[in-house]
């Protein structure tokens, strides 16, 4: 039987070149950037949660079924909000994403948790040799590892990674293929947020278009 899965989202800060928006508030394709992400993990996830040391912008923002949490180490960035998300998650999976990941495929998780040993550990996707932790699928219990390197002053996903049971699994492929696209996509700038929503409407508009619903093309 599959494990079920929880959602975690680290909307930590990122303000830096987004004209003051905090990146999970980011308007992207229509709607906030958190809300697209709660949107796509739903597809796949029983649980939801959120992770902010700043709660209070998604109070009105957020369903009563996405649960909103804060970090237990503050300001040790994606491993602090990781810790607490592994930690008070209630399924024995996670998938794990920043705030600032506009692109994240549930398919590409869903072929992440399926390939987790049975007895455990977690999955990481590969793009170009180099692992993307913040789109990986991980066991529960690496919390209590993410806890002993924060309480050590270890804030490094790299080095959480040395420390823990992983998998990791190539996805350059994934990437060309239309119902995952450019999952590990991070939006730092405006520019970029610019680019990613203009990916948006072209996936849409090409979606429309396939089912006959394309409105864009000239009657004659």
């Amino acid at each position: 039987m599959t494990q079920p899965i929880t959602g975690a989202i680290l909307a930590g800060g990122g303000r830096r070149g987004l004209a003051g928006w905090e990146r999970a508030l980011l308007p992207i394709g229509g709607e906030k950037m958190v809300e697209r992400q709660i949107r796509i993990m739903r597809q796949l996830c029983r649980e939801i949660i959120v992770v902010t040391d700043t709660p209070r912008p998604f109070l009105d923002l957020l369903e009563s079924s996405v649960r909103l949490i804060t970090d237990y180490f503050a300001d040790c960035g994606s491993l602090g909000g990781m810790h607490a998300a592994l930690g008070l998650a209630r399924y024995p999976q996670v998938w794990v994403v920043g705030s600032g990941m506009p692109l994240i495929s549930s398919e590409a998780a869903r072929r992440l948790a399926a390939v987790r040993k049975p007895s455990g550990g977690s999955a990481v996707p590969l793009l170009g040799h180099r692992p993307v932790p913040l789109h990986g699928v991980y066991d529960k219990e690496a919390a209590e590892t993410a806890g002993r390197l924060l309480a050590e002053g270890e804030t490094g996903l790299e080095r959480f990674l040395g420390c823990i049971r992983w998998q990791a699994v190539v996805a350059d492929g994934w990437t060309a293929e239309a119902g995952i696209g450019d999952f590990a996509c991070v939006v730092r700038t405006g520019e970029e947020a610019e680019r990613a929503c203009r990916r948006i409407f072209s996936e849409n508009h090409e979606s429309d278009c396939a089912t006959g619903g394309c409105r864009h093309v000239p009657q004659k």
